[in-house]
């Protein structure tokens, strides 16, 4: 049984991917972090230099919400942050086992390096083509919910989605002649998911789905035209694009969960009759 302020590894796996999903921290030494180099879906790496006393306050500062604290094994450096940080009143729990403990149960990693473009704050900014429809909201999805939960996304003219990229040190994404685009019969997401090395049953179900409905193909997936119904419908519903993007960060989150747990289940109508009559 788990010490009271320590999380397993098998119970934050299942709130990666969510809106419920906490803050993750990987406080692991800049030594161990270069020997392996992937990291915690979502997770922030902090460096050494930034876990001294002094410096912690503006670390604390940007934190909105509860905090998974994860180090090399789950000890002094997990367990110290995450005491620290409730004694500042944020919720926060180390992960038991740290890293090691993640690794070995074989839940997935992302490789952090694949991401060429930060802020000042060390956020991943990325630019795509305005009035977004399938790919456009599903690859900010997939970025938010499993490899940088603070990212920044910024939609304009296609014309000059280069320059942009360019004049703010931004990744371009679904546009032609770009690392983070279609290749073959592949949409951007299903890149991304094979660049960052994310691997998990749920997001290949739903990569078919948003495949389908991206690119003309329905037949892919049962579920492809609905995916195409509903992004097509928000689309008109907004003409604000990240106004259109937090709205489809539901869809998403539904479909997600919809592919990781809901895929055997049906439902009819009546279902509570008194005494199970048909």
């Amino acid at each position: 049984m788990p010490a009271p302020d320590a999380i397993t590894p098998d119970k934050l796996a299942k709130l990666i991917g969510t809106p419920r999903c906490p803050i993750i921290l990987d406080t692991r030494r800049d030594a161990l972090r270069a020997e392996d180099a992937l990291v915690l879906p979502g997770a922030r790496a902090i460096p050494e230099v930034e876990m001294a006393p002094e410096r912690l306050a503006p670390l604390i500062a940007t934190l909105q919400g509860p905090v998974v604290v994860a180090c090399a094994e789950g000890h002094s450096r997990s367990q110290g942050l995450a005491a620290l940080l409730r004694s500042q009143g944020i919720a926060a729990e180390y992960l038991e086992g740290g890293y090691a403990a993640w690794r070995d149960a074989g839940l997935p990693l992302i490789d952090p390096g694949k991401i060429t473009a930060r802020d000042a704050e060390g956020r991943s900014v990325w630019v795509t083509r305005s009035r977004p429809k399938v790919d456009r909201i599903a690859c900010p999805w997939l970025i938010r919910r499993f490899i940088d939960p603070r990212a920044v996304f910024l939609y304009v003219a296609p014309a000059e989605v280069a320059g942009v990229a360019a004049l703010f040190g931004g990744m371009a994404f679904d546009v032609e002649d770009t690392f983070w685009s279609h290749r073959g019969d592949l949409c951007t997401f299903d890149v991304m998911l094979a660049e960052f090395g994310l691997k998990l049953p749920a997001l290949d179900r739903l990569a078919v789905i948003v495949r389908g409905a991206d690119t003309a193909r329905p037949d892919l997936a049962p579920e492809a035209p609905g995916l195409l119904a509903a992004s097509l419908g928000l689309s008109r519903m907004y003409s604000d694009d990240l106004e259109q993007l937090e709205a489809g960060m539901a869809l998403y989150d539904a479909f997600y969960r919809w592919c990781r747990d809901a895929t055997g289940e049906t439902h009819n109508w009546p279902t509570n009759r008194p005494g199970g009559a048909a």
